[in-house]
């Protein structure tokens, strides 16, 4: 067996060193070759070929452009674009479906942005965070950020002017709060978020309110309704009393349910830290009751907990509102985890807190709306769909439920016909 020499065995250490800069420079060779190949099969032949037709447009190959930097998450490369003479004669001009004019990076990078942004990465540190990565030609700087805002800006406002789906079944509703830098008070924004008869969940609405009002409220529920949103089965939200009242005003017929982790902490804010940990494993028993009478009897005992130790407010809170609070047994039992609370809102803001806190860099709220919307159209991505979708097509069919479990003369008229 041939013993490799030094000369022969350097290269694997040199690639293997290089290894980001080698990859580069592959990819780059690529994909020029495959720039020329557009050009060879837009035209049908190859590099200084004749026309086999004389009735084919006189095009010939003019050289290339300026070089033209692409950057992709492997890093920055240059390109040049092949050019063509000629092109007048032509009703659609060529345009290479690798790299469309005007295009600096690829959209995995755009993309991106928006997730760095949303894990805390502010504008300054783009462009030091970002040239290690992505080369130091890289055409990504915090001007680059400003204006990748300003583009999110037009984007929300079309958005939020689109139709809506007509199929929603349950619909999740809250209120974020934003300071921002000129602004005295918090600003809310309104946020709603629907699942669909096939069980996925969709952002339908983000817009900023000055508080929490029925008036705010309705106006929001109208808007989501003059754009086509059909009446949902259920509403779910927090205690604030403008959503409900607003609901009343625009969908009367939907079903309302309070959240369970808001009325939970309510509830815990009445009672000693000492005896927090006592009252919060009892109180988390009821929305998980198999009936809405155990529930019922859940609730007697943590109101006898209270009066054993004189906190009134504690059992007067949890009382309140309690018909709202046990509407989801009026619902099929799949779908209790996804409605006794507006987690579905909740969660996605839980991620966004570091940006929210830092909106406050804006002088006003609405600058501040659109990087919110763009980070949530990012968050949506990873939305997890609602279990039994079948049942969600019962729902909105107008299906009723006693404990979870459709009751039986319904399905057997249904069965029947």
């Amino acid at each position: 067996m041939k013993k490799q020499t030094r000369k022969e065995q350097q290269p694997s250490r040199v690639v293997f060193e290089g290894l980001e800069a080698f990859a580069r420079r592959e990819i780059q060779k690529r994909l020029q070759e495959l720039l020329e190949e557009e050009i060879t099969e837009f035209l049908g032949r190859a590099r200084s070929e004749r026309r086999v037709n004389i009735d084919e447009p006189r095009l010939y190959r003019n050289g290339h452009g300026e070089p033209r930097r692409l950057t992709m998450s492997l890093g920055t490369i240059e390109l040049r674009r092949p050019r063509l003479r000629g092109q007048a004669e032509l009703e659609k001009r060529f345009e290479s479906r690798l790299l469309p004019l005007f295009v600096k990076r690829t959209q995995t990078v755009a993309d991106a942005i928006p997730e760095l942004y949303l894990h805390g990465l502010a504008e300054a540190d783009f462009d030091l965070a970002l040239r290690g990565l992505l080369g130091d030609e890289a055409p990504l700087s915090a001007s680059t950020v400003a204006r990748l805002k300003a583009k999110w800006q037009l984007e929300w406002e079309e958005w939020k002017q689109r139709p809506l789906p007509s199929d929603i079944v349950y619909l999740w509703v809250d209120g974020v709060y934003v300071k921002a830098g000129l602004e005295r008070d918090k600003a809310a924004l309104l946020v709603a978020i629907g699942a669909r008869s096939d069980g996925s969940k969709e952002i339908l609405s983000v817009v900023p309110g000055h508080r929490e009002s029925t008036e705010a409220w309705s106006e929001f529920l109208r808007d989501l309704k003059a754009r086509g949103m059909n009446c949902p089965k259920l509403v779910v939200g927090d205690g604030h009393l403008g959503i409900w009242g607003a609901l009343r005003n625009v969908f009367p017929e939907s079903a309302e349910q309070r959240c369970w982790n808001h009325k939970i902490l309510n509830v815990l804010d009445k009672v000693p830290k000492k005896q927090q940990n006592a009252a919060r494993m009892l109180l988390r028993q009821i929305p998980f009751a198999e009936k809405k009478e155990d529930a019922e009897k859940l609730k007697i005992k943590f109101v006898n907990w209270c009066q054993q130790r004189n906190l009134s407010d504690a059992a007067r809170i949890l009382g309140s509102d309690w018909d709202r609070m046990m509407t989801f047994y009026s619902f099929p039992k799949e779908h209790w985890q996804h409605i006794r609370t507006s987690n579905p809102v909740e969660s996605p803001f839980a991620a966004l807190r570091l940006r929210t806190n830092a909106a406050k860099r804006f002088k006003k709220v609405e600058n501040a709306t659109a990087v919110i919307w763009k980070m949530l159209m990012t968050v949506q991505q990873n939305f997890r769909r609602l279990k039994a979708p079948k049942l969600l097509k019962e729902v909105l069919a107008g299906a009723r439920y006693v404990d979870g479990i459709r009751r039986k003369e319904e399905k057997r008229t249904e069965d029947a016909a």
